[in-house]
């Protein structure tokens, strides 16, 4: 066989060998065989990964392919993001973003390695956990207004518990605390268990707590809530006000997930994700899942997710400054 028949004929086997891969990596026969994995930027147990896990088992049925999640926690979600912000814009790779990073920490870690607007394609908000305010049953208020007076009265003599500084429950504190105008102490603690303890204890008097957290301990009447952070009453506990109707107008504060691409992820892959995201949050098994854990679905586009994430932004940017917050 001369050398010309050999090269073709190795030139052949290797064309036919590649047009499977190539056919595999089109956007058209995307996902194929190879999972997509979704990263979740925060440890295993906590809301986000309870969503992720959720989403991704929902998602493997409307994708025809499995999905898998990732955990990757460290420096408030940015050790995640910046994993994603530099995979490879194939579809395979995905974010839950949460906007206590991709809201909030822009503003607070500004050394992050990514940049929110430039680094990702968005395929859609996902669904958000409402934060329920509560206190210490000791304390003897049962609504905002006489927490409200009771720190009027003493000002700083009362205190707050937050899971870290620049959590979300630590910013959602200090928006309410501005929108009150009262002076209550902050003390920090090393994640939302020992916070919530504290509270139990009356080592604090209040605290911003997520609802898979709160719920029990609001049954068992070990705390006691005064408000919850949704513009609506949760199904879960329909008798604790929200803050807008206690005279808050307005007043959001919820950890918001959404899911994420890299940046330049071919339009009909996301197109494709984006469907099969609806489709799975459509799912009735996923929507009373989500729902049995405090978690209220709020399932948006991928056109809607810039103006929104802008918006949350700048609500948040407004609240660092005015309250003077760092993380030194």
């Amino acid at each position: 066989m001369s050398i010309f028949r050999r090269a073709l004929g190795a030139a052949l086997l290797a064309t036919g060998l590649a047009a499977p891969a190539m056919a595999q990596n089109a956007p058209s026969a995307f996902p194929g065989t190879r999972p997509v994995t979704i990263v979740v930027a925060w440890a295993p147990g906590g809301s986000t990964d309870f969503v992720g896990r959720v989403l991704a088992q929902a998602m493997s049925a409307t994708l025809g392919g499995s999905v898998v999640v990732d955990n990757r926690p460290g420096a408030s979600g940015t050790v995640g993001h910046a994993s994603v912000a530099r995979a490879r814009p194939d579809g395979y790779t995905l974010l839950l973003g949460v906007n206590s990073t991709y809201a909030m920490s822009r503003h607070l870690f500004p050394q992050r390695g990514y940049d929110d607007d430039t680094a990702f394609a968005p395929i859609g908000r996902v669904a958000q956990s409402p934060i329920f305010f509560c206190t210490n049953p000791q304390t003897g208020v049962t609504d905002l207004a006489g927490l409200v007076a009771r720190a009027k009265a003493q000002p700083g003599r009362m205190s707050y518990g937050s899971s870290g500084a620049g959590s979300s429950a630590h910013l959602a504190t200090e928006m309410f605390l501005r929108d009150a105008d009262i002076r209550v102490e902050n003390v920090t603690y090393r994640g939302g268990a020992p916070a919530v303890q504290a509270l139990i204890t009356n080592e604090v008097q209040m605290a911003m707590v997520d609802g898979p957290t709160a719920l029990p301990l609001i049954a068992a009447n070990s705390i006691r809530c005064l408000a919850v952070s949704t513009l609506e009453r949760n199904p879960l506990a329909p008798q604790i006000p929200t803050f807008d109707e206690s005279g808050f107008r307005g007043f959001q504060a919820t950890s918001d997930f959404a899911l994420l691409a890299p940046a330049g992820t071919p339009a009909e892959i996301i197109a494709r994700l984006e469907a099969a995201m609806r489709a799975a949050m459509a799912n009735p098994e996923t929507l009373e899942r989500l729902r049995n854990g405090a978690i209220v679905p709020t399932v948006g586009t991928a056109a809607e997710f810039p103006a929104y994430m802008r918006a949350e932004s700048q609500k948040w940017a407004d609240v660092i400054r005015q309250r003077n917050i760092t993380l030194e």
